[in-house]
């Protein structure tokens, strides 16, 4: 391990079947007035929205609804739903549903009372906020970004071409997070196998990167061996409860924190996937799909020795007889074959990349100095021609 680091977490989270059963206790811990924060409507279809409000109702709670959280949530909802809160003066935000919708309440619980433009404060400028901070709770119903216990808020912004993430302090992760990974069965395969790939991104991104000899490498290893079996499963038999309670608990072990301990990141396969997402809405997990091999070829000669090991340890690739070079390159092989065998996108043209917007997407990344090779916009430009 290196370097000094703090560890805190206060999230609580409560798994498994009976999950739910907690939400009561937890929102009676809060003030009377609850913002239910939820997307499109499936959970009123599913029947989770009329089981949360059971809860609500009999702890007694004023609910004010927030409903039509989009995917990508914009910065024009954030700043409906910061009107609400301070219109209705919301003592906790409730965010039902996935990522994005929990994304976005973290977002308005910075923002209800923020004295300046949240989108140039806190995603522009990276700020943290010096205003009162709502409280949030949180039902899960999709897995993948981790949002459930982490201080992350991606926003998108298309009048400027820009969908950023602020990773806020731990007074902004959830208070409280529900689990039940029974909730996740109604998710259309296409979106299951979306947050799959963030699962694996997010600890990739963590993976790739440092020389040391890290603790949470030999973690993150495990929860990406975890996945990848479990994932096989879960595509074949979508109801199996055993591998999306696997898949769920990797979610949020994947992104909670822990795996950064120590030693840095990566996270430019995020930052060019964000930036193909604010052009084109396409999904996240897929975003990060269709540019993940390109990337990641690009860079191997830069952190041989991590992808041989990615190879040997993740992937079970026999070294014998090849050269290190080969190695790494069997291991991207192998990840390539899970991909497809899953069912994520491959391509960025599949979302809305073209040659035409390749420089404008280019011009929407961040370009971070991390992980084993800092990008020049031409080499963005280069990987996203290659991930076509």
């Amino acid at each position: 391990m290196e370097g000094n680091f703090r560890y805190s977490n206060p999230t609580h989270l409560y798994f498994g079947q009976k999950a739910m059963e907690s939400l009561k206790k937890e929102v009676e811990a809060f003030g009377q007035t609850v913002m239910l924060c939820y997307g499109g409507g499936s959970i009123k279809r599913n029947g989770i929205y009329d089981n949360v409000m059971q809860v609500l109702q009999a702890a007694g709670k004023t609910v004010v609804d927030d409903g039509g959280v989009m995917p990508n949530p914009t910065i024009e909802k954030l700043r409906e739903g910061a009107a609400k809160v301070r219109d209705n003066k919301v003592d906790l935000i409730l965010a039902v549903g996935g990522g994005s919708t929990v994304d976005y309440a973290k977002g308005v619980s910075v923002s209800a009372y923020c004295d300046e433009d949240p989108w140039q404060k806190y995603y522009v400028r990276q700020e943290n906020p010096s205003c009162p901070i709502v409280p949030v709770g949180v039902v899960l119903t999709m897995v993948g970004t981790g949002s459930e216990m982490n201080g992350g808020s991606v926003i998108t912004n298309h009048a400027e071409g820009m969908k950023i993430g602020k990773v806020f302090r731990d007074d902004v992760f959830p208070r409280f997070t529900i689990l039940n990974p029974e909730f996740t069965f109604t998710v259309p395969q296409r979106q299951m196998v979306a947050g799959v790939f963030d699962i694996m991104s997010h600890i990739m991104e963590q993976y790739f990167a440092g020389d040391g000899d890290y603790t949470t490498d030999y973690i993150a290893e495990g929860l990406m061996r975890s996945l990848i079996h479990s994932s096989r499963i879960a595509v074949r038999d979508p109801r199996n409860y055993e591998a999306r309670s696997n898949i769920m608990w990797t979610a949020t072990w994947a992104l909670n924190t822990l795996l950064k301990c120590g030693k840095g990141g990566d996270w430019m396969v995020h930052m060019i996937g964000q930036a193909i997402g604010a052009h084109t809405d396409a999904t996240h997990g897929m975003t990060l799909s269709a540019v993940s091999l390109p990337y990641y070829r690009f860079i191997m000669h830069d952190g041989l020795h991590k992808f041989v090991r990615f190879a040997k340890v993740v992937w079970d690739v026999d070294p014998a007889g090849k050269t290190d070079e080969q190695v790494a390159n069997d291991g991207l092989l192998a990840l390539e074959a899970w991909m497809r065998e899953v069912g994520v996108s491959m391509h960025s043209a599949e979302l809305g990349v073209t040659e035409q917007n390749i420089p404008a997407i280019a011009d929407s990344t961040f370009l971070l100095p991390a992980g084993y090779r800092h990008l020049t916009r031409d080499e963005v430009i280069n990987i996203l021609r290659q991930s076509l």
